[in-house]
């Protein structure tokens, strides 16, 4: 069975270290690249498509509110056309960046507030849809499984990949556990690698109440901002192979093939 561990990187801001995303781009074998938008600037996106390519880590555009400020986690009500130019602009901005590396840029995972938001509601699920399948009906749209996102999709036959999060705990609707709680976070990877293996095996959420929740898995997001990313990215890598899964970038796993 083959799977996909990614990242969201070059995230590079006051609120934000990037210090780990060398060490990282050897283990996951996607990258969901900051754009300018919320973190980043061309440097770290230079850094990240060049180090990816080195590895032969896939790239992936990581759109966002335009909120430097806030990290791009505060909610904005947009007009259809202005969440269309967003993720667009943020599109050709890392497409530019990778095109100077001699890469390319083969999908997108929308970031924060626009991503939560848009896992809520499906007629701002349709218009991210719609953006990304008009840029590209090769792109391939990575979205938390059981989403409004991923309902939308489906509608236009898109390529998509469904994620779970590595290092989070979900509620008996199979949304996150707000990030408010304290029961929010997997910190001890330990957990987080038996947490991820469950879920990918039987292809189900894991509840924080016990209940799981039966859906596609297709990648595991594993933020870099913690202090225990690096040793949670290693345990649960290790663990999937050591499991038998086949680790694979989502631009060469035979699904999107």
């Amino acid at each position: 069975m083959e799977i996909n561990i990614n990242c969201d990187l070059g995230e590079k801001s006051k609120l934000h270290s990037n210090i780990n995303d060398p060490e990282l781009l050897k283990i996951v074998n996607s990258a969901n690249i900051a754009c300018g938008y919320h973190a980043g600037d061309k440097e770290t996106m230079h850094q990240v498509v060049s180090i990816s390519k080195e590895n032969g880590v896939s790239i992936g555009a990581h759109p966002s509110f335009n909120d430097v400020e806030n990290f791009g986690r505060k909610r904005m009500n947009l007009r259809p056309e202005e969440i269309k130019k967003l993720i667009i602009d943020q599109y050709e901005i890392l497409q530019k960046v990778a095109s100077e590396n001699g890469e390319k840029v083969s999908h997108i995972k929308p970031h924060g507030a626009l991503n939560n938001m848009a896992c809520e509601d499906l007629e701002l699920a349709t218009t991210l849809a719609k953006a990304v399948n008009d840029i590209s009906k090769d792109l391939i749209y990575l979205v938390p499984t059981g989403s409004k996102m991923e309902e939308a999709a489906k509608k236009l036959n898109m390529k998509i990949a469904c994620e779970i999060f590595a290092d989070r705990n979900y509620e008996d609707n199979g949304n996150l556990v707000s990030r408010k709680r304290g029961n929010a976070l997997i910190t001890d990877p330990e957990i987080c690698k038996k947490h991820v293996l469950k879920m990918v095996q039987n292809q189900a959420l894991n509840c924080f109440s016990g209940k799981q929740i039966p859906c596609e898995i297709d990648s595991v997001c594993i933020h870099g901002d913690n202090e225990s990313s690096l040793a949670t990215a290693r345990s649960i890598r290790d663990n999937l192979v050591l499991n038998k899964l086949d680790l694979k970038p989502l631009n060469k796993m035979k699904k999107f093939n």
